[in-house]
């Protein structure tokens, strides 16, 4: 039996994440949870729009990984790609792209079914994610971020001095335009900067440590020129993992995204948690490209698990494989900690690994040529997406959550 300390470290893993849900899902299928049951034999109709939504958004099935970067496109350009384009040295680009995708990942909680961006080069008018990562890599490329006020960078001693009210302004948010989680974002950005500055051998010297240092301790930890994924969410996971809200610590050892579920049993000192590293794991998928430019082969990708936010989860209810027991609660103003939301995203988990083998069969392809991280950008979060605007005018979720900025 595992004590304490060896117990949370077993959580803090996409392993873990992976099997606890799969365990939420058994006790789903067998109609023992408390606020959902399950309709598997709904799954293959979701399988079925999520390949109809592939063939639309990727005719050739070409399709990146799912990714911060896909959400910086905006009026028809690239914004991170012409942002990166600009910096020479390889090693200072790679760098710059962990900076901003940081900085941008720990800004993209929910924001809300109200609030907008307004990006006045392109014209476009942006929300949700898109609106987040573009106000995010306006603000960094102003300098907002940087302790010189001018340069495309983050730098530790700035993020930790960053407040709400600077989140606001380069957020635009305003009493018309109100942005959920403010306080919260803007806390995780001063964690950052301490965290950064508190560890220079993997943030860089002590003169000027960035989160893009992680960058240059990740290449160097490669063998061979590999990398596998699960390695750059462990570096997450152990070098930013104090940043996150301490809300479940076991044996001295913040959790992080992790959560109760007296349902969840593990024999040991981690019976009734189940751990999700929602924002840890898009990190991880989001830092996969700027290694892959540097010239790393970064593998077993699959090791990541799908992202239990309300897209993927929305997919799930919206086509009927989740029901709640008590339709009343979806409007409800159910808490991150609640047994329905920790029961949504450990089904939501489950469910995206039980959809890839479906949706990759009617594509005909392998999953070593389509792996998750394609079927979850192709795919289920865009097919979410989908669901949600035709079927709510405001295009919000059908669960309502009220999110503090730094989950789900």
């Amino acid at each position: 039996m595992l004590d304490a300390p060896r117990a949370a470290r077993s959580l803090l893993t996409a392993s873990a994440v992976r099997e606890r849900s799969a365990k939420m899902l058994e006790l789903g299928i067998d109609g023992k949870l408390t606020a959902f049951t399950v309709a598997m034999d709904r799954l293959p109709a979701a399988a079925d729009l999520v390949v109809e939504v592939i063939r639309a958004n990727y005719p050739d099935l070409v399709i990146p990984f799912h990714a911060r970067w896909r959400h910086f496109v905006a009026g028809g350009r690239d914004l991170g790609t012409e942002l990166l384009a600009r910096i020479a040295d390889p090693a200072e680009r790679g760098r710059t792209a962990f900076d901003l995708a940081i900085v941008s990942v720990l800004l993209d909680a929910g924001a809300g079914m109200a609030w907008r961006y307004h990006d006045a080069a392109t014209g476009a008018e942006l929300s949700k994610s898109e609106g987040l990562a573009v106000a995010s890599l306006r603000m960094f490329e102003a300098g907002a971020f940087a302790a010189d006020g001018v340069s495309p960078r983050a730098d530790a001693a700035r993020l930790a001095a960053l407040t709400a009210d600077d989140i606001a302004r380069g957020f635009q948010v305003g009493p018309d335009n109100p942005l959920v989680g403010l306080e919260g974002r803007a806390a995780l950005l001063a964690r950052l900067g301490a965290a950064a500055a508190a560890a220079p051998a993997v943030f860089g010297s002590r003169d000027a440590p960035r989160p893009g240092g992680l960058f240059d301790h990740l290449a160097a930890t490669a063998e061979d020129g590999r990398l596998p994924a699960t390695a750059i969410l462990a570096a997450v996971l152990a070098h930013l993992g104090p940043i996150w809200p301490s809300r479940v610590t076991l044996g001295g050892i913040a959790l992080g995204d992790c959560w109760h579920h007296p349902l969840i049993r593990a024999g040991d000192a981690s019976d009734g948690l189940i751990p999700f590293h929602k924002l840890s794991q898009w990190l991880s998928y989001s830092l996969i490209e700027p290694l892959e430019s540097a010239g790393l082969a970064v593998t077993h990708v699959d090791g990541l698990t799908g992202l239990p936010e309300y897209r993927n989860g929305g997919l799930f209810v919206d086509m009927g494989v989740l029901t709640l027991r008590d339709p009343a609660m979806a409007n409800a103003a159910n808490t991150v900690d609640s047994a329905l939301v920790v029961e949504w995203r450990g089904l939501t988990v489950a469910l995206l690994d039980a959809i890839a083998p479906l949706v990759r069969e009617r594509l005909g392809l392998a999953a070593e040529d389509f792996p998750l991280a394609r079927v979850l950008e192709g795919g289920t979060w865009s097919a979410g997406r989908r669901l949600a605007r035709e079927r709510r005018a405001d295009g919000g979720p059908p669960i309502r959550v009220v999110s503090d900025g730094t989950v789900f």
